[in-house]
């Protein structure tokens, strides 16, 4: 029989301790204890409602990111920022039954100006998530932020995403959602507009955010690039 591959965004077998059981098929295949404990973190019963799985899964993600983080780092956990954008849940159909394999984005930063992230893919949830987690930490880019908010519009792509970013007023707050919002917050920006108008890929999202926060420049750079210099202030 040959291999199948099948991409599934939402959980349809019900796991349990050492079994996973495919209300399918009706298929059993026998599955270590500790990775159903992970899977059970990643996976509702069919009977939920898919917005409360979706909102669920992400939730225990966030948890299994906070609990599998070094002791000597959880210390400064709080004050950097890192959150799961999405999970993807893998099947792959063999003649024994189904192999699952996850795969988690995942955007860290600090809140002072440097954002970044990872995509890690492994047979566990728990495992996934610190592959992403650490390969996001590896590459962060500097974000120029002027009083919370970035100094001028700016357009990001990458594949089919295309993210427009715009500066806010101070009280305005984060005017996105998604993998926008999450990358603009891990960036430590308080106050900006934000629309995507492109692809909806949560990856594509998240690069274009970034692609487009790169391209940020204070005024302060762009008369340096000019050869001026800023007028001085005077006080009134």
């Amino acid at each position: 029989m040959s291999d199948e591959t099948v991409n599934e965004n939402t959980p349809e077998e019900e796991i349990t301790d050492g079994v996973i059981a495919s209300t399918e098929a009706g298929v059993e295949v026998e599955a270590p204890a500790a990775a159903a404990e992970d899977l059970e973190l990643a996976t509702e019963e069919a009977v939920a409602e898919p917005g409360e799985v979706r909102f669920d899964k992400l939730k225990k993600a966030e948890e299994i990111l906070r609990s599998s983080a070094p002791q000597s780092s959880r210390d400064d956990f709080e004050n950097s920022f890192e959150k799961v954008v999405h999970i993807n849940r893998c099947a792959k159909v063999v003649k024994g039954g189904r192999r699952f394999s996850f795969s988690a984005l995942v955007v860290s930063g600090d809140r002072e100006g440097k954002v970044g992230f990872g995509f890690g893919k492994a047979q566990e949830v728990a495992e996934c998530i610190k592959k992403a987690s650490e390969s996001s930490k590896k590459f962060m880019v500097s974000v120029n932020i002027t009083n919370n908010t970035i100094p001028h519009p700016v357009i990001g792509e990458h594949g089919g995403g295309r993210v427009m970013l715009l500066p806010a007023s101070p009280g305005t707050g984060l005017i996105a959602g998604g993998g926008v919002r999450a990358v603009v917050e891990a960036a430590g920006i308080k106050d900006i507009l934000a629309k995507s108008m492109g692809s909806n890929n949560q990856a594509n999202v998240v690069k274009a955010t970034i692609n487009a926060l790169e391209q940020l420049r204070t005024k302060e750079q762009i008369y340096a690039l000019r050869g001026k210099r800023l007028a001085e202030k005077r006080a009134l």
